[in-house]
C-alpha cells in the first residue's frame, strides 16, 4: 500500500455551552469537569499525546479561557508546591503544560461541529488531521487513534471509529453503511446519516467522537450547508468524501471494541468517574470496598 504523509497535528472542537451539566456549567468550561482527579480535557489530550500527535489545536469559545490556563503553567503555584518539597504534586501541576505544544481559536458563532473544525484550517494547511472529541474518552489501554492514524497513513482519505449500538440507541449518532475489508477491523464507508431514525438507519455502526481527516474537508465543510438542527454537520461533510473519493480520497472506518466513557451525559458522567476510580491503584482497592458496602446495604 501506499505511505501516506505522517499525521503530526490534532484537532479537540471545545466550544460547546455544556447545556446538560448546568448548572456546574455557568462559569466553568464542561471540559474541566473533573474525571476524579483530572478535567476531561487533559484526558483527551494525553491520548492525542501517546498516538504520536504534539501539536494540538482547541477550538474554543467565550467563558473557555480556564482551558488555556490549565495547559499553561502556574508559577505561583508551581513555587508554592517546591518550597513545601511536594514534588508529586507539582509533578501533577507540570505534567499538563508539558504535554503537548498547544494553539488556540476561538469559533466564535457556535454552528456546529463542521464549522468548529472549518475553524481549525488555517492551522492545519494542506496536511491530514485528527479530531477528538471531548465527551469521548477511550482507554489508554486501547489505542483507538493510533491504529486510525496507521489505517489512514496506509489508505489515504479519511478514518472515523465506528462502535456497534443497540438498534434503538443509533438516532443519537451518525450512522454509517458500511462494507467490509481484507482487515477484521477496518470498514469502507460507503455512506453516512447524521442521527437517523433506527427505521432508517443502513447500519448499527455509529460514528463515536474520533476522526482522521483530510484536508479536502475544508473545501467541502466551506459550500456545506447547515443541516440537521441548523447547524454544519460534519457528518455530511464526510457523506461527500464517502460518496466521490476522487474528492479527498476514501472514508473507511476502525470498528472499536475496546473501552469507552462517554462524559457527554450527567449518568454516563458518573459511570465513568466510578469505572476509573475502580481501576486506579491508589484509590482503587478502598473503593471498590466501600462500593460493594454501600450496594449491598442499598440492596
Amino acid at each position: 500500500m501506499t505511505q501516506h504523509p505522517r499525521i503530526s497535528k490534532a484537532v479537540i472542537p471545545a466550544a460547546g455551552l455544556g447545556t446538560r451539566f448546568l448548572p456546574a456549567t455557568k462559569a466553568t468550561p464542561k471540559e474541566m469537569l473533573p474525571v476524579v482527579d483530572k478535567p476531561a480535557i487533559q484526558y483527551v489530550v494525553e491520548e492525542a499525546v501517546a498516538a504520536g500527535l504534539d501539536d494540538v489545536l482547541m477550538v474554543t469559545g467565550r467563558n473557555k479561557r480556564p482551558l488555556e490556563d490549565h495547559f499553561d503553567r502556574n508559577y505561583e503555584l508551581e513555587s508554592a508546591l517546591q518550597k513545601k518539597g511536594d514534588a508529586g504534586r507539582l509533578a501533577k501541576v507540570q505534567e499538563s503544560s508539558d504535554l503537548a505544544t498547544m494553539h488556540y481559536v476561538r469559533q466564535g458563532d457556535p454552528k456546529g461541529l463542521g464549522h468548529a473544525v472549518l475553524c481549525a484550517a488555517p492551522h492545519v494547511g494542506d496536511e491530514p488531521f485528527a479530531v477528538l472529541l471531548g465527551d469521548d474518552l477511550i482507554d489508554p489501554r486501547d489505542p483507538l487513534l493510533q491504529r486510525m492514524v496507521e489505517v489512514q497513513e496506509q489508505r489515504g482519505g479519511s478514518v472515523v471509529a465506528l462502535m456497534e449500538v443497540a438498534p434503538e440507541q443509533i438516532h443519537l449518532y451518525g450512522c454509517a453503511a458500511v462494507e467490509t475489508t481484507e482487515d477484521s477491523d477496518v470498514v469502507r464507508v460507503s455512506g453516512l446519516v447524521e442521527k437517523p431514525e433506527p427505521a432508517d438507519a443502513p447500519s448499527n455502526y455509529a460514528v463515536i467522537g474520533r476522526y482522521v481527516l483530510d484536508p479536502h474537508i475544508f473545501e467541502i465543510l466551506r459550500r456545506t450547508e447547515p443541516g440537521r438542527g441548523g447547524e454544519i454537520q460534519l457528518t455530511d461533510a464526510l457523506q461527500q468524501l464517502a460518496e466521490d473519493e476522487k474528492i479527498g480520497g476514501p472514508v473507511h472506518g476502525v470498528v472499536f471494541k475496546g473501552r469507552r466513557y462517554d462524559t457527554g451525559d450527567r449518568g454516563d458522567y458518573l459511570r465513568a468517574i466510578v469505572r476509573l476510580a475502580c481501576e486506579r491503584e491508589d484509590l482503587g482497592p478502598d473503593f471498590r470496598t466501600w462500593l460493594r458496602s454501600y450496594v449491598a446495604e442499598e440492596m
